[in-house]
């Protein structure tokens, strides 16, 4: 099981203080038996606070029991940590991660380079060495992008990385339309893989009952993430619903706020400001479900999305950092998945165990055949406008004195995978993306932060 193995390599890495691997160690000290035990990854991250709804979704959408529902969500933030602390080691090499298996129990982490192999399997994934590091394939991306923000791209609507299979995916309706992108972008054609699809996504207008919002008194989205700025109350939620000073409802048809900013296409993002009587909570979908945080998932983890049209449906992550494009224009950054999304269910809540993700943004298909949809990242969201996440609790607490506290660290900063701190006169090293938040000091969560 990739949680036991993983949770005795998160052991033995926060004892060591780094890879305990030649070539990719650092110093290694051992960890005084006086000391608490360090959370593991799952705990971290609350995997038991995921709600019923959360895990009957999953449990309907992907074929599982209750038990392996749970187990996969635990498998998944272990693979999280694990895979982050992988990437922090492998360096250039690092190709990428996922997770596969009905309980998420096998994590594979790819390098571009074999001498890597043995690290990778000292932290209990399995390895696969490849042609092209993910620096590679998403400099390539980048360069598409760049490319579609000057020209139509309605015949190539979706180009990602995926990591499985290590290459540039462009999904096209023409391949000739295809090459030309590509040429015009100038990326090598080793790196691509050019997919025959009608795919033609679009956003998810037209919400029906439910936590839903009316925007001018016309068109209805779901709200996505509740959110506070400084004392302002408000939620995130997709850039397409709204424009900003485009007036808000509740689904009680109460005056209930103003959008104060919104991007679309490009991104799809915006953020609505709730009016006196309107506070944030926790909860997704008025249920129980709770959000304690905004780590995010690895490709192959499960996600469910709560909108007001379908309720809660579940698939994988299949590619982060995708592009797409919609009639309106192309829109980069986000993530595609499996669940499906009909109409309405737009600016939603996308959720993975109790983390947020991100906001619905469009897709194809529906819930009665199945259908892909897209979500726009919710941490970008939070950095771009100064948003503070709402969360239902603080952290794994702190586990014993980290002695001066002082340093660059900061609650309610989105901190990349990659990104250096220092608190408690220690250096540390994020290990996957999230926004911070008080409780989830670098000391108390060697989940997300790898100290130097």
């Amino acid at each position: 099981m990739l949680q036991r193995h993983l949770r005795a390599a998160c052991a033995a890495a926060v004892a060591a203080g780094a890879l305990l691997v030649a070539g990719l160690s650092g110093s290694a000290s051992a960890r005084p038996s006086s000391l608490p035990a360090v959370p593991t990854a799952a705990e971290t991250l609350r995997t038991d606070a995921a709600p019923p709804a959360l895990l009957r979704a999953l449990q309907r959408d992907l074929g599982l029991n209750r038990q392996q529902a749970e187990r996969r969500l635990g498998n998944e933030a272990e693979a999280g940590a694990a895979s982050g602390r992988l990437r922090a080691a492998l360096g250039a090499h690092y190709a990428g991660a996922w997770v596969r298996g009905a309980e998420s129990d096998t994590l594979t982490v790819a390098t571009t380079d074999p001498a890597d192999v043995p690290a990778i399997r000292a932290q209990g994934a399995a390895a696969r060495v490849v042609d092209h590091s993910l620096a590679a394939l998403d400099a390539a991306k980048a360069r598409l992008d760049r490319v579609a923000a000057r020209r139509a791209t309605t015949d190539t609507p979706v180009w990602y990385v995926d990591v499985p299979t290590n290459a540039l995916v462009v999904r096209a309706v023409r391949t000739d339309a295809a090459r030309s992108l590509l040429a015009a972008a100038g990326v090598d054609a080793s790196l691509v893989r050019v997919v025959k699809s009608a795919e033609h996504p679009r956003p998810l207008y037209d919400l029906r009952g439910g936590d839903a919002y009316y925007i001018d008194n016309s068109s209805r989205c779901s709200i996505g993430f509740p959110v506070t700025r400084g004392t302002q109350q408000g939620f995130a939620t997709a850039g397409h619903c709204g424009r900003a000073g485009s007036a808000t409802t509740g689904s009680n048809r109460v005056a209930q706020g103003t959008f104060q900013a919104s991007v679309f296409p490009g991104n799809d993002m915006a953020w609505v400001a709730a009016k006196a009587g309107w506070t944030a909570t926790p909860y997704v979908n008025g249920s129980s479900a709770q959000v304690t945080g905004s780590t995010q998932a690895t490709v192959g983890s499960s996600v469910c999305r709560s909108g007001s049209t379908t309720g809660w449906h579940c698939g994988t992550v299949q590619q982060l950092n995708s592009s797409v494009t919609y009639q309106e224009g192309t829109v980069t950054g986000v993530t595609r998945t499996s669940v499906c999304a009909e109409p309405g269910d737009s600016g939603g809540s996308f959720v993975s165990g109790s983390q947020a993700q991100g906001v619905t943004s469009g897709g194809t298909g529906n819930c009665t055949s199945g259908g892909t949809t897209y979500f726009q990242p919710v941490n970008p969201i939070l950095q771009s406008y100064g948003l503070t996440l709402k969360t239902s609790a603080t952290g794994p607490g702190d586990p014993g004195d980290p002695g001066d506290p002082g340093g660059t660290w900061s609650a309610g900063t989105v901190y990349q995978a990659g990104a250096t701190v220092t608190y408690g006169g220690a250096a540390y090293r994020c290990l996957q993306t999230h926004q911070a938040q008080q409780g989830w000091e670098p000391p108390n969560t060697p989940a997300l932060w790898q100290r130097q």
